[in-house]
């Protein structure tokens, strides 16, 4: 898995393997989910938003499907 830097106050790491598409999310509250089948240009997208947590939260954690 690849580290991705994030400026994020709710999300303080992503680690994406692009060979699968398998992200996983580590949160400041200390949780931690893993999301299959994202693409490159989604977790790009959600990187460079404005708030990378708002983007999570209304783009991204309904759209892909959760595995833990």
């Amino acid at each position: 898995m690849t580290d991705i830097p994030v400026a994020s106050r709710i999300i303080k790491g992503i680690h994406f393997s692009p060979s699968d598409g398998r992200v996983m999310l580590s949160f400041a509250n200390g949780q931690t989910r893993v999301f299959e089948g994202v693409p490159l240009e989604a977790i790009t997208d959600m990187v460079e938003a404005p708030s990378p947590g708002q983007h999570y939260v209304e783009r991204f954690r309904h759209q892909y499907q959760r595995v833990a």
